[in-house]
This record gives C-alpha cells, sequence and structure tokens, in this order.
C-alpha cells in the first residue's frame, strides 16, 4: 500500500472509530487505526493528521444524518447563544464543533466561561431549570499539575462548561486539531454570525421558542436516577436496584428493535412508579409521565405488568382477549421478555445519560 493509500486509510479508519464513539481522542483513534492496518510499525509521516480524521468524521455525519445533521447545527447554535446570554457576566466563548459546523450525533455545546468560582454559574442553571454535573479534572502537563473545571449540562442539547479563572479570558487557546488560536465567537460575535448565516432566521423568536419547549427527557432524568437507590426483592430481581433493572431492560430493547422510538422509552421507563409508589408503580408512573409520553408509551407501560400474567397463564379470559387485539400486542410481549431477561447480575449497560442521549437523537431522526 502506497504511503498516501496508508495514510487515508488510517484516517477513514481512525474516523470510524471516533463516529461511533468507540474512541474520543483523535491520538488514541490514529493509534489503534493503525495497529489494526499494518502489521508492522508505522512512520510519524504516515499518520493523518487531527484536521484529516475530522474531515472524514463530517463526511461519516454527512452521509449518515443527512438534512437532520444541518437543521441541529443551526438548532444548537441559537440555543448556545440562549445560554450565553443567561450567563452574560462570565463572557462566554462558543468553541468546538457548533462554532466550526463540524457537528455529528451526540455533539455537545462547548463553551468557555471565565470565573474564579463556579458557584454563581451553577446558580444561574439552577435558576434556569437545568440539570447538571460538576467535574474537577486534574491534568499534567510539561511537569506541572492543573485542574481544569468541567459543567455538564443536560438539555435537548448538552452543553460543555469549561470553567476558566478570570485572567485567562484573554488568553489564546490553541487548537489540538489545527494548531491553530481556536475559532471561538463571545455573544455579540454570535449573534452577528447567525444573522449573516441564517438571514431568513428571527434569532430572538427563536429563542423565545425554546424557552417555552419543555424537554421531556429531562424529567425523564429526574425520575430515573433516584431508582439506584431503590432496592428490590433479590428473589426476582438479583441484579439489585431498580436503575440497574431499567438499563438491562433498555439495552434488550435497543438490540430487539433499535429504531422503535416508544418502545425503548416503555423499556426505560417502565419501573420509574417504583421510586414513587412501589405499592402501585405503574399507575404511579402513569400519572407522573402524562402528557410527556406518547398513548401507544402509555400502553406499554400500563400493560407490561398484566403481561407477566399473561405469560404465565394467570390472566382472566377476557383481559387475555383484550391484550391480544391491540394492534401493539407483540410488542408488549417482547417488553415482557426484555423485562424478564434484565436481571443479571454483573450485566454491562450503559448510564442513563447515553440512554437519553440515543433516544434524544432518534427523536430527531424520526422527526426529520
Amino acid at each position: 500500500m502506497s504511503d498516501a493509500k496508508l495514510r487515508h486509510a488510517i484516517a477513514f479508519e481512525a474516523a470510524r472509530l471516533m463516529y461511533d464513539r468507540v474512541e474520543t481522542e483523535y491520538f488514541t483513534a490514529k493509534q489503534k487505526a493503525a495497529k489494526r492496518l499494518c502489521r508492522g510499525s508505522v512512520k510519524p509521516s504516515d499518520l493523518p493528521s487531527n484536521a484529516e480524521i475530522r474531515d472524514q468524521i463530517q463526511v461519516f455525519a454527512r452521509l449518515h444524518e443527512g438534512d437532520t445533521r444541518t437543521a441541529n447545527l443551526q438548532k444548537m447554535r441559537v440555543h448556545a447563544l440562549r445560554v450565553m446570554r443567561q450567563l452574560c457576566r462570565y463572557r462566554p466563548r462558543l468553541i468546538g464543533s457548533v462554532m466550526t459546523g463540524h457537528v455529528r450525533k451526540g455533539s455537545d455545546i462547548d463553551l468557555h466561561l471565565f470565573s474564579d468560582h463556579v458557584e454563581p454559574i451553577t446558580n444561574i442553571l439552577e435558576e434556569m431549570g437545568l440539570q447538571f454535573d460538576v467535574e474537577r479534572k486534574q491534568v499534567e502537563k510539561h511537569g506541572e499539575a492543573r485542574v481544569f473545571t468541567h459543567v455538564h449540562v443536560y438539555d435537548s442539547f448538552n452543553f460543555e462548561l469549561t470553567i476558566y479563572p478570570e485572567d485567562k479570558a484573554h488568553y489564546v487557546f490553541k487548537s489540538s486539531i489545527t494548531g491553530k488560536a481556536i475559532e471561538r465567537a463571545s455573544i455579540a460575535e454570535l449573534e452577528q454570525f447567525l444573522h449573516a448565516e441564517y438571514p431568513d432566521l428571527d434569532v430572538d423568536e427563536a429563542i423565545a421558542e425554546q424557552e417555552e419547549a419543555v424537554d421531556p427527557h429531562q424529567m425523564f432524568r429526574l425520575l430515573l436516577l433516584p431508582l439506584e437507590q431503590v432496592k428490590q426483592n433479590p428473589k426476582y430481581h438479583p441484579e439489585g436496584d431498580v436503575l440497574y433493572h431499567s438499563l438491562q431492560v433498555f439495552e434488550l430493547a435497543r438490540d430487539a428493535q433499535p429504531y422503535d422510538e416508544e418502545f425503548l422509552l416503555a423499556a426505560l421507563l417502565h419501573d420509574v412508579g417504583k421510586g414513587i409508589d412501589p405499592f402501585d408503580h405503574v399507575g404511579a408512573a402513569l400519572q407522573v409521565l402524562d402528557g410527556l409520553i406518547t398513548p401507544r408509551t402509555a400502553w406499554l407501560i400500563e400493560h407490561h405488568m398484566l403481561a407477566l400474567e399473561y405469560k404465565a397463564g394467570t390472566l382472566g379470559h377476557r383481559q387475555r382477549l383484550k391484550l391480544e387485539e391491540s394492534d401493539d400486542f407483540d410488542d408488549l410481549m417482547l417488553l415482557r421478555d426484555c423485562d424478564t431477561q434484565g436481571r443479571v447480575s454483573g450485566a454491562i449497560v450503559g448510564t442513563v445519560d447515553e440512554a437519553l442521549a440515543y433516544l434524544k437523537e432518534l427523536e430527531r431522526q424520526n422527526n426529520s
């Protein structure tokens, strides 16, 4: 294989690994790609640049996501401006893929903020009704250890806020992709950019629409996370807590019907009522989810315990007939199978946020 072809092949494989979220860092992605494609050692000159891999990732994004990617990019930029206005006192700067346009499924909105304290920022996020986690990460570089503060915000599009000291506001940050100064935009610069990029867009109207919209996924997250503390009878649930069980059921449902958003949502949320009323968890779930889920999802959740009786042969004749007459009977039986199988100690599952990210992306695809 010629040097040029090898370089392109490594870029392609590294981009695939990153697009599929197998790897998140350019260096490890290209090293793994080179190892897969080459038996011997690879010269540094044969390795593609980060920019080459990024461009190949965009090829995958355009191929697999189509017009959805373009529509999401506009919404993400508007959403970024909305949050930046709320955090204006901390001189926010939009950076990363939403700034440059190199978005793909699962991309976050990346902001730099400048404050000597994180609490005032998180107080504003709380006032906005946003859920978030604060992460402090220690990085060693040139023999010096530094602590970076990141705030992960969970919204219709997720944010990653990186908090720098106030005196770093004018510091020129370098891009790990190009080696040059990163592209970034202040509030005023982003407003100008939006008017130039989308001349037909009424920015203030678009922001108002976003503020009025309710993101049900935030409510789902609030309902799911406490389930980790809800223990179950080990006789029927040897796997442990309700959250672990729910994530197992979701994984099994996704393997069976990966594009059925309503079915997957029923699988993830079928037991949320156990954190509210363990004596009537079905009724509690339906009440708290009212208006947030479709009638089909609600029907699957409502009848998942009757499906257990159906499978056991203890359900009355009339109720059996009523279930069998439903167009969603087969899906109910499949949900029941996933519910029964999702009780394995030590099973590997994703996180709540990963499950919700999958569902949000699926929703965008289905609505495009």
